[in-house]
């Protein structure tokens, strides 16, 4: 048994207490063995208890166990080694101890039990690989592995690993495991032979203009002499292959290109090797800026051929047209672009992901946007509370009209098995954004059916949309297919309704027998007027049928592929039946003072036809208004980018005089002018540290701080941690898989840089050695021992003694209360006086006897008186 004080510091109080000890004794004259004696000791001891349970005491109770816990490195740079090292754990069991209790435990990126610290007899396990393989983080597996551990009992860790850290360093934390209790022993895991050959850099310029020559730079290391094929891309357009042979080490090739194109290109390196070991390093990106004059975008339809390009300044501005159906998947598809135009273009044919991406390149990298009018954009296009109203200065839906129609809607849904996964999800939130169109006096019903007929919401007045929304979303998907019982159903309730617009829309993603006259029950529910669109979703839908049934019912077809289209369609349904969209009185707009606008019709305004009918936004600009007070022309700032929503059509049938005005062509010069960024480039400088860690510095050094986005290819805003390490100066961390990335940097002055930015694949790919010095310096750091050839040494016995640690200061603090109690009751009953008093003899009294001679002379003097 032991005993160990905390603090020793307090003891240090025993000076000025032992001085005071001194100076009392001798001032108050006491002597030994008086009851002034006993008090004073008391007090003392008193005292001194309770100085000593200040420096929180402890008592050591021994205690033999000891526990070693086994840490596997199970990342991709070692994953192949995994059998050598559950080889060398179960040959160091067999020298386990009974006195010894064993943990076996996983990690790479992340940590991972694979069997709780026991003193049972185990074996090692048959592991799964790691969820997070290609990273090692060494520092944060340890710091786990010590936190499951008792942290009383002697500690041996035993690393198996090549100690080549991609997250976090082991060096810092050290210091952090010097104690005699914890000991680190290591054991160095080496990758077995394997060929592999792995891009280990591709360079193109920073920047260039269009037509000059590139040189371009890949890097190639390899395991072996082997040849291969190298590939590259520009914008995923395959622009060279090449034949390459590869000597084992590094191998350098460089090729010229001509940039083509203008703002951000995309260039990628593939290599293609016979038996390769790794894919995940076959592959890198680079980016480079070319300059040129700006670039305008216009999306258009086939139905309705854009008037728009025919009109701009092609001396200033550079044109690209295209289909709405063939806009770019990818962020990097718009980023070259400083604005786009939407003409006329109906949500369905976008879908919600090209929508999404669409958004993040005005909000985040400041490329401008414009909706212009038409019978299918705005409301009519379906893009109620999609990412493109987001980033409009108007609503979709019209607020505040009266004379609105009565309406009956009825949405019948597949809920087959077949529409599980993303279809449902789809068609359950289009049906509820749907929900959202309606008026609280509107006449709604929701049916879902397989091979029977699910009536979710009856068809009745709406009276809680919340309720409504949330039993819609609720709707599984399981069963067969069987289509027409419940669009029946639908003509049967909304037949007798004295309603203005009945309306049923079918969702479907298969294929079902028609009953005998069913034409018929279409037919008698045109009477009725009732009508009937179709949408059929994927391939296996019965498109012929979908499409003869709206036909029929007198509503309108749409084959989708694309499913993030769904909403958009139910949207665009829905509004055509729950609004009067469209304001079809000749009319002179209103314009407000900006100058930018107001400019072009200084000699005066042109009269337009029609408009469609929104809602500004509270923050936005009314640029030019109609007589009703709706917004004809609105802007505002969306992030870093500037939207415009133009209400009328550019093909003049709406527009009117406005096109045939000699003005015009100044008109889109002038909106486009109005898109484009505005901002100058400040020359923030990326660079690459490891991994997915980049600095960004202001090269000015003016900057007090950066804001940052990053965003990738998908337009999905990526997580990354900041560090400011000095003004104008960030370490940014992010959380990304191997790809590019586009970093979106501003200033508080306004200044703003956009750059595409490569991650590299993990260090977990490169091919390196074991870090045999970093596995030596933690052994030696902590006392532990290098154990490559030895695993017996595992289990030798810990220098540490363990033991439970007893506190007993709070027994200390209880006798000095005790003491100085005893103390205090001596004193006031003064229960000691009768030990400390002197005893008393007994004394007769002297009686004093005159003389006798003297009686007489006393008598005779009495008398004579």
């Amino acid at each position: 048994m032991d005993i160990r004080i905390e603090q020793p510091f307090w003891l240090l109080l025993l000076l000025p207490i032992a001085a005071y000890f001194v100076f009392t004794w001798r001032s108050s004259n006491m002597k030994w063995r008086s009851r002034g004696t006993i008090l004073y000791v008391l007090r003392s001891l008193a005292i001194i208890l309770l100085l000593i349970s200040l420096t929180m005491p402890t008592m050591i109770l021994p205690d033999d166990e000891e526990q070693v816990l086994f840490l596997v490195d199970r990342s991709v740079s070692i994953e192949n080694a995994g059998e050598i090292a559950d080889e060398w754990i179960a040959e160091s069991l067999k020298a386990r101890q009974a006195h010894q209790s064993v943990g076996i435990y996983s990690f790479a990126g992340d940590f991972r039990t694979d069997i709780q610290l026991t003193d049972r007899d185990i074996a090692p396990p048959v592991v799964e690989p790691m969820e997070k393989r290609d990273a090692t983080n060494i520092a944060n597996s340890i710091d786990l592995a010590l936190a499951v551990a008792k942290h009383n009992l002697a500690t041996r860790i035993v690393l198996l690993s090549d100690g080549l850290e991609t997250e976090g360093s082991i060096e810092e934390l050290l210091p952090k495991y010097n104690s005699d209790r914890i000991q680190i022993d290591t054991v160095t895991l080496e990758r077995p032979n394997s060929n592999d050959a792995s891009i280990s850099l591709f360079e193109t310029p920073r920047t260039a203009y269009e037509g000059e020559k590139q040189v371009l730079k890949v890097e190639v290391e390899s395991s072996s002499k082997t040849t291969g094929e190298l590939l590259l891309y520009r914008n995923d357009q395959e622009i060279l292959s090449r034949a390459v042979e590869l000597d084992e080490g590094g191998n350098t090739f460089s090729f010229q290109v001509e940039a083509e194109g203008n703002g951000l290109l995309k260039y990628e390196a593939k290599l293609i090797v016979p038996d390769d070991s790794f894919l995940e390093n076959n592959r890198m990106l680079s980016v480079t800026m070319v300059k040129e004059s700006p670039k305008v975008l216009v999306v258009q339809t086939e139905r309705s051929p854009s008037a728009i390009p025919a009109l701009l300044d092609r001396q200033a501005l550079e044109v690209d047209v295209v289909n709405a159906d063939m806009l770019p998947e990818s962020l990097s598809g718009y980023l070259p672009y400083g604005a786009i135009l939407f003409d006329n273009v109906p949500g369905h044919l976008v879908g919600e992901h090209k929508m999404g991406v669409i958004e993040q390149a005005v909000k985040n990298f400041g490329t401008g946007f414009m909706m212009i009018g038409g019978d299918e954009s705005f409301g009519l296009g379906g893009y109620f509370k999609s990412p493109i109203e987001r980033l409009l200065p108007v609503e979709m839906e019209v607020k505040g009209k009266e004379q609105l129609p009565s309406l009956g809607l009825v949405i019948a849904l597949d809920r087959s098995g077949s529409m599980s996964g993303s279809k449902i999800v789809l068609a359950r939130e289009a049906a509820a954004r749907a929900v959202e169109l309606l008026r609280d006096d509107d006449t709604f019903g929701f049916t879902a059916f397989d091979h029977e007929i699910w009536e979710v919401i009856p068809v009745g007045l709406l009276h809680d949309k919340e309720d409504a929304i949330e039993q819609i979303l609720s709707v599984p998907a399981a069963g067969g297919t069987d289509i027409f019982p419940s669009v029946a159903k639908a003509y049967e309730d909304l037949s007798d309704l004295k309603l203005q617009r009945k309306h049923i829309i079918l969702l479907t993603d298969g294929q079902s027998e028609m009953p005998p006259g069913y034409e018929e029950v279409i037919e008698e529910g045109k009477k009725n007027n009732i009508t009937l669109s179709t949408v059929a979703i994927g391939t296996d839908a019965d498109w012929g049928l979908l499409e003869e049934l709206s036909d029929q019912g007198g509503g309108r077809f749409y084959d989708v592929v694309d499913e993030s289209t769904i909403p958009a369609i139910l949207t665009r349904e829905t509004s055509m039946l729950t609004r009067t969209y469209i304001e079809d009185d000749p009319f002179y707009a209103e314009f407000s003072n900006v100058p930018e606008w107001t400019n072009v019709f200084n000699k005066g305004v042109p009269q337009m036809n029609a408009y469609i009918a929104t809602t500004p936004k509270a923050t936005s600009t009314i640029v030019a208004e109609s007589p009703k007070e709706d917004p004809v022309i609105a802007e505002w700032m969306y992030g870093l980018g500037r939207t415009v929503a133009f209400t009328s059509d550019s093909s003049g049938k709406w527009s009117g005089d406005l096109a045939r005005w000699s003005g015009y062509p100044e008109f889109w010069n002038a909106a486009v002018s109005r898109l484009l960024p505005s901002y100058e480039e400040v020359p923030f400088l990326i660079t690459h540290e490891r991994g997915g860690v980049f600095t960004v510095t202001d090269s000015s050094r003016k900057s007090a701080f950066l804001d940052i986005a990053i965003v990738d290819e998908k337009g999905n805003e990526v997580d990354f941690q900041s560090e400011p390490l000095a003004p104008g100066k960030t370490r940014v961390t992010i959380d990304a898989d191997p790809g590019l990335v586009f970093f979106r940097v501003s200033d508080e002055k306004g200044g703003m840089f956009e750059a595409g930015v490569s991650v590299p694949y993990s260090d977990e790919y490169k091919p390196s050695s074991p870090n045999a010095a970093l596995m030596e310096k933690i052994a030696e750091r902590t006392g532990g021992a290098v154990l490559d050839e030895n695993p017996a040494d595992a289990f030798r016995q810990h220098p540490f003694k363990s033991g439970e640690n007893l506190p007993i200061n709070r027994w200390l603090m209880l006798m000095a209360m005790i003491l100085f109690f005893v103390d205090i009751t001596l004193r006031r009953f003064g229960m000691l006086s009768g030990l400390f008093a002197r005893p008393v003899k007994e004394i007769e009294p002297t009686v004093v006897r005159p003389k006798e001679d003297h009686v007489s002379e006393l008598l005779k003097n009495k008398k004579k008186r």
